[in-house]
């Protein structure tokens, strides 16, 4: 039984016209295929992406793809996560668009713009959670990277963010500040559902792991080895052993549309999901209530200071 073997299969979805998308990461990879998949059911999705000419490509290949009338409706918000100012006004400019919004799904590891964007998109996500029958969830794409970051860790000041690993071989460096930015979405993400908890907030939040994917980050890891043999030995791994993005969404569209995650919505708050649809366990370094109070604080304090 692989990985992949659960019957779960996102053509058994229900309709979704009339649901309002909004993802991030959408014009490639893992979220490219989410958009491929939601899409077909009929929801009507919003790519958020750097440049309208990025996101116009995505939706090209989406309707060569096959995507086309009695399909769900494709549009675009111009989003940039690496600067915060302007994520909040990507995030602005989609509620001065829409009246609502059912699901949000965060597809990047980027940890700041992501909590800017969801953070400013909360009173749509909000509103739409107040009505009849309503279903509103956000999915943040992790991974089981996370566990990779073993040390302890504390957010006391914006400077507890810049650990660079610098001393690290293996995992090297980059991909360890990629481990400890998933890190920090696993504990924002436990944080932000007992916050709407308290608040009485009917919205779902939810992590997943797409498994190992030959994505478009794998091509670049390969790349990164050059013509040689050692490149090529990782090329046939990965081509061999990976999953293609069309499975290693299967994670993420359960969170954000299977229909059995409402249906019991007290088993899968705060979920973690791992492909196709399975809860896993999660160590508690990534659900301390403690640190992600601390982490959550201290973001917003970083925020004010720089006045997003």
């Amino acid at each position: 039984m692989g990985l992949f073997s659960s019957k779960f299969d996102p053509a058994s979805l229900p309709d979704l016209k009339g649901k309002v998308v909004l993802i991030t990461g959408g014009a490639a990879g893992i979220g490219f295929a989410v958009v491929q998949h939601l899409a077909r059911r009929g929801a009507k999705i919003y790519i958020a992406a750097r440049t309208q000419d990025r996101a116009g490509d995505a939706i090209q290949r989406l309707r060569a793809a096959g995507l086309g009338p009695g399909n769900g409706q494709l549009a675009h918000v111009e989003l940039d996560l690496a600067d915060p100012r302007v994520a909040k006004k990507a995030a602005e400019e989609f509620m001065a668009k829409e009246g609502r919004l059912d699901i949000l799904i965060n597809c990047a590891a980027i940890y700041i713009g992501h909590f800017v964007f969801t953070r400013t998109l909360m009173p749509v996500l909000k509103r739409t959670a107040s009505e009849p029958n309503s279903d509103v969830r956000i999915v943040h794409v992790s991974s089981d990277g996370f566990d990779a970051v073993r040390h302890s860790v504390q957010f006391r000041t914006i400077e507890d963010f810049n650990n660079e690993y610098k001393d690290n071989v293996f995992p090297w460096p980059s991909l360890m500040r990629y481990c400890y930015s998933k890190l920090l979405i696993m504990l924002a993400a436990a944080e932000q559902q007992r916050r709407l908890d308290d608040e009485g907030v009917p919205i779902l939040v939810m992590t997943t792991h797409p498994g190992a994917i030959n994505s478009d980050g794998a091509q670049k890891w390969i790349d990164s080895f050059g013509p040689g043999l050692l490149g090529a030995i990782v090329a046939f791994f990965i081509n061999l052993v990976f999953n293609t993005p069309i499975k290693g969404a299967y994670s993420t569209v359960f969170a954000a549309a299977a229909p059995q995650v409402r249906a019991e919505p007290r088993k899968y708050r705060a979920a973690y999901i791992k492909p196709p649809s399975e809860i896993s366990p999660v160590a508690e370094r990534a659900r301390d209530p403690a640190k992600g109070k601390e982490l959550w604080e201290m973001t917003e304090t970083f925020l004010d200071e720089i006045g997003v």
